[in-house]
């Protein structure tokens, strides 16, 4: 498991294949981590949503919630997510992660980990919408729980955990979403609620940059992978 430590503001690389991956331990605000918690915990509008998956429907091991301009909406495993209005204290994080990352986004999504039972299943956040080489900014508050990182068609590639500690900032640039699938397991030991805002990048459907021809059929490809570990279950 990698559990990187820095004094400082810079990423650090996680070094993966056909990826581009970075991290940083600890994002700076004027606000407490603690009160950013409690302040996202409260002001956010909750929803415990339904997601369409091997034929049924099923409500999400967590809670979420999509905030951003207007008109930026969502989809995904048969569920549309409508962006509420930014707050004030998103907007002020939102300006801290496009200064430290260098880029633009317009929407953010919310996940909500109430305990050690509440879990991801693993994805790639690969919709049309966020474009052909998405730059995803992860940052987490509360209890720290692993991300662990598998390849989509490179068996011998050993899974990446990285352990997501609070205040925690991870960047998914370039390729990553089109070679792997990260996810979050249930936790066998009880751990406190852990609050993730990951934020992206949404472009209308009709200007969305159609995905390169070997991006697709790699997609084509692991396909059948996809089936098995089921869009955010």
């Amino acid at each position: 498991m990698i559990d990187l430590f820095a004094s400082d503001t810079r990423f650090s690389p996680i070094p993966m294949e056909d990826a581009d991956v970075s991290f940083m331990t600890h994002m700076p605000l004027d606000t407490q981590d603690v009160e950013i918690f409690r302040r996202l915990k409260n002001e956010i509008v909750w929803r415990h949503e339904k997601v369409f998956v091997w034929g049924k429907w099923h409500l999400q091991p967590r809670l979420t919630a999509w905030y951003g301009d207007p008109g930026k909406s969502y989809s995904y495993s048969g569920t549309e997510m409508h962006s509420l209005p930014w707050t004030h204290l998103l907007i002020e994080i939102k300006n801290r992660v496009e200064e430290l990352t260098g880029s633009q986004f317009n929407s953010v999504l919310l996940n909500l980990y109430r305990d050690n039972r509440d879990r991801m299943g693993f994805h790639s956040d690969n919709e049309r919408a966020l474009g052909p080489e998405p730059t995803i900014a992860s940052l987490s508050y509360g209890a720290t729980r692993t991300l662990i990182f598998k390849h989509k068609r490179v068996k011998s590639l050993p899974p990446k955990s990285i352990a997501l500690t609070s205040g925690s900032l991870l960047l998914m640039k370039g390729q990553t979403q089109q070679n792997w699938n990260h996810g979050i397991n249930s936790e066998s030991r009880p751990c406190g609620p852990r609050i993730n805002l990951t934020f992206r990048q949404i472009y209308p459907e009709e200007t969305a940059t159609p995905r390169p021809s070997k991006a697709r059929s790699q997609a084509k490809a692991t396909r059948s992978e996809d089936r098995r570990e089921p869009r955010l279950l």
